[in-house]
């Protein structure tokens, strides 16, 4: 009996420590199952957050890419006609300003090609001959008196050419700024002070070709002249070739001053011009 009891115990104890080592195991495996159960589900998050950065990168690199909006153009409005006309009086004011003090120092005429007033016309034949005679420091003392006669009337020009300016009406000043021609308010100057600006400086140009000694010397070129036999005599009137010539060598000053104003504004220092000659 004590030996069947100790058999019984022994075997009971058996079954039991393989019963506890059994569930032991099965303990461990599902512990080891769950670890590797939330590794992969780890991983699998890991994994899952990767594409959403590629997307968010690529949706960067897209928006990067894209250009700006281009800005809208500046459309310049209309000009009226107060503008038309300042713009106008201001452009006839700088160009005779500038031309005449251009003109009236020294050499202003003598020594500028494009206005330099040559030896009249209807005496050129004179010159010729007279320079066959060896008398040409004659003819070039008067081409130098002539032109110097132009340059010291020339600043008496700029009250007359001012006051046509102020009188610039607005239907005129329009025309003008519209006008295709670089010239046009010196046009519209010399039509409206041409026949005056003569008027008035014959008498000036009168004095100063007698002052620099010019009518002097046209005097005794054209006496030498007329004395050479078979020769047509030489008209002794010289204030209105060289008043003619004055005025058209202001003129030709004055457009060339309102063609630099008209292509470039800005360099003239004035709002108003570049309002009305800018682009």
């Amino acid at each position: 009996m004590p030996a069947f009891r100790t058999l019984f115990i022994a075997t009971a104890l058996g079954l039991a420590g393989v019963y506890t080592a059994s569930a032991q195991t099965k303990t461990t495996t599902t512990k080891a199952k769950t670890t590797t159960t939330k590794a992969k589900t780890t991983a699998t998050k890991k994994t899952t957050a990767k594409p959403a950065t590629k997307t968010a990168a690529k949706t960067t690199t897209t928006k990067a890419a894209t250009p700006a909006p281009a800005p809208a153009p500046v459309v310049k409005a209309p000009l009226t006609d107060a503008e038309a006309s300042s713009g106008m009086k201001e452009t006839l004011v700088q160009s005779v300003t500038n031309s005449v003090e251009q003109a009236s120092q020294a050499d202003g005429f003598n020594g500028n090609a494009d206005i330099r007033i040559p030896f009249p016309p209807e005496a050129e034949m004179v010159a010729a001959t007279l320079r066959k005679l060896r008398m040409g420091a004659l003819v070039d003392n008067f081409e130098v008196a002539l032109n110097r006669s132009a340059e010291t009337a020339s600043a008496q020009a700029k009250p007359i050419f001012l006051n046509a300016v102020q009188n610039l009406s607005f239907a005129d000043a329009m025309g003008i700024v519209t006008s295709k021609e670089d010239d046009a308010a010196t046009t519209y100057l010399y039509n409206k002070t041409a026949d005056q600006l003569k008027t008035a400086l014959q008498p000036i140009i009168q004095q100063s070709l007698q002052q620099t000694g010019a009518t002097k010397l046209y005097a005794e070129m054209a006496a030498k002249y007329n004395k050479i036999p078979m020769v047509t005599p030489l008209n002794k009137e010289l204030e209105p070739y060289a008043t003619q010539k004055t005025v058209d060598g202001l003129f030709t000053l004055i457009a060339a001053q309102e063609g630099k104003i008209r292509t470039n504004p800005a360099a003239a220092g004035s709002e108003i011009l570049k309002r009305v000659f800018g682009k």
